[in-house]
């Protein structure tokens, strides 16, 4: 095997988890996401930029506002999922530079001066720690439902501001009956990779 993660660790990150549509409602707790969030933080981003923001949807106020906003076909998974994160990236991460690249300060203005070059590097950047955020659900034995089936402008306006992008909304618990579809194919390494 030329992997080092042992199989089961395999499994339970990649072969096995699935996108859950349903789950049980055993509470998603503060310190399981606290340990999710510990766990993915070391993922990389460009310049250590890290502007991926998370907002968790815990209130059934707040959660009514967000289904609202959800595809109709998303509407029910979001309405009884222990947790709901809304994941956004921060166009103002540049702010946060200075703390993140303490031996290179001058970063944020050589680079991230400009507006519409944030906005493309936090984007980039933060759906790059997204991907790290789901896995980081299953690394914590829970499952997650990631969904772009939505309003992305009413969401903005009804839970961020126009600093943040929202990029996505990740349902969050230990799936419930039927939480599968039947797996769906995936392309082969010969149908991916090319050496040059």
């Amino acid at each position: 095997m030329s992997l080092v993660l042992d199989p089961a660790a395999q499994d339970l990150l990649f072969r096995e988890a699935r996108t859950a549509n349903t789950f049980t409602d055993e509470p998603v707790t503060d310190e399981q996401v606290q340990a999710i969030y510990d766990l993915v933080k070391y993922g990389p981003t460009a310049f250590n930029q890290s502007p991926l923001r998370i907002t968790l949807v815990r209130s059934p106020e707040a959660r009514e506002r967000l289904v609202q906003h959800m595809a109709e076909g998303n509407r029910p998974k979001t309405a009884t999922a222990p947790l709901v994160a809304i994941l956004s990236a921060d166009n103002e991460f540049h702010e946060e530079l200075p703390q993140l690249m303490p031996h290179a300060p001058q970063i944020a203005d050589a680079f991230f001066s400009e507006r519409p070059v944030r906005e493309g590097a936090a984007t980039l950047n933060a759906a790059l720690q997204a991907a790290y955020f789901i896995v980081g659900v299953r690394a914590a034995g829970l499952a997650a439902g990631p969904m772009t089936g939505l309003d992305f402008d009413g969401l903005r306006k009804e839970f961020l501001d126009d600093d943040h992008t929202p990029l996505m909304v990740v349902n969050i618990g230990r799936p419930g009956p039927e939480a599968w579809f039947p797996r769906s194919p995936r392309l082969e390494f010969d149908q991916v990779v090319t050496t040059v």
